[in-house]
């Protein structure tokens, strides 16, 4: 049996800390073909093609996705809140400025660049684009892969991004750059990444994907608990990327777990609404239609850790 597992270029999911680590076959009873994909609908697109079993994305790819008839299920959640908003040091964010629409009008006439159309960094950013009335006064700039934006922000081909944790740091270090607005007040509990299964290998393979979900889960824990030792393992998997790196990027938004939370699903189901609203599909798709909890809820009986520190 080899299973194909389709990721993205997000270090802080628990796919690399599982390349890392090695074990995932021989636990998992099976190989395992690991995917890089550069964006979310790329995944999709994948899925689409019958080209992927397993899948880490952030959930409105997803939404679009099952609304056009790819028939894949969300069976795990695994991070939340992984958008962030970060420019250069001379713009003015947060916590001078406490409202997002005053960060946001400095852009007027400006570019904002962000990964790939549809992608969950892509509909935030329209959706408080259009919430503070600014839809037509700044340019979205969309790019196949997150690491083609700092490049944009450190050639000022763009003036700001909305991206991942990994995104905002690099343009801290590398395009004299801050994190302008921080992840949890963008859209407090976005389901940044979720495991997503097609719903064939659902349903002919269960206990693979349970057994999955369990590694799955098991790496959250270390990502929360020991983020130095995850940082040195991913750091020297990569190998172009240095552990403090890692580090600082772990640090930007620690919200690790698998489980699927009443507040995973409802900040989901606010995404299905802005997805609409902004013409990516054509209807409401159904909660039943995007989560299938039965896996999780055996392998994870106990409360959720995204918010182990309270907030």
């Amino acid at each position: 049996m080899n299973v194909r597992i389709g990721h993205l270029s997000t270090f802080y999911h628990t796919a690399v800390l599982l390349m890392a680590r090695g074990t995932v076959p021989a636990r998992l009873g099976a190989e395992v073909e690991w995917r890089l994909m550069g964006t979310g609908p790329a995944i999709m697109q994948a899925f689409g093609r019958g080209e992927l079993d397993l899948a880490y994305i952030g959930l409105p790819p997803a939404i679009i996705g099952i609304e056009r008839g790819i028939g894949v299920v969300c069976v795990a959640g695994g991070h939340i809140e992984g958008t962030v908003m970060a420019g250069k040091e001379h713009w003015q964010g947060s916590p001078e400025l406490d409202d997002l629409g005053a960060v946001l009008r400095q852009f007027k006439g400006l570019k904002i660049g962000v990964p790939g159309t549809g992608s969950i960094h892509d509909v935030i950013l329209k959706d408080c684009l259009e919430r503070h009335g600014l839809r037509s006064e700044v340019e979205v700039v969309n790019f196949p892969w997150a690491d083609l934006v700092t490049e944009a922000v450190a050639h000022d081909e763009v003036a700001a991004a909305f991206g991942t944790p990994a995104l905002a740091v690099a343009i801290r270090r590398f395009a004299h750059g801050r994190i302008l607005y921080p992840p949890s007040q963008l859209w407090r509990g976005n389901p940044s990444c979720g495991i997503v299964v097609s719903r064939t290998f659902l349903r002919d393979h269960r206990p693979l994907a349970e057994r999955f979900l369990e590694l799955h889960e098991e790496a959250t824990e270390v990502l929360r608990t020991d983020a130095a030792a995850a940082a040195r393992d991913i750091a020297a998997h990569i190998g172009i990327i240095d552990e403090q790196f890692v580090l600082e990027t772990l640090q930007v938004s620690p919200r690790y777990c698998a489980q699927l939370t009443p507040e995973f699903a409802a900040a989901t189901m606010a995404l299905v609404k802005s997805l609409r609203r902004l013409g990516f599909i054509a209807r409401d798709v159904a909660e039943p239609e995007i989560f299938e909890r039965s896996l999780i809820d055996t392998i994870h009986p106990e409360p959720d850790h995204y918010r182990r520190d309270g907030r």
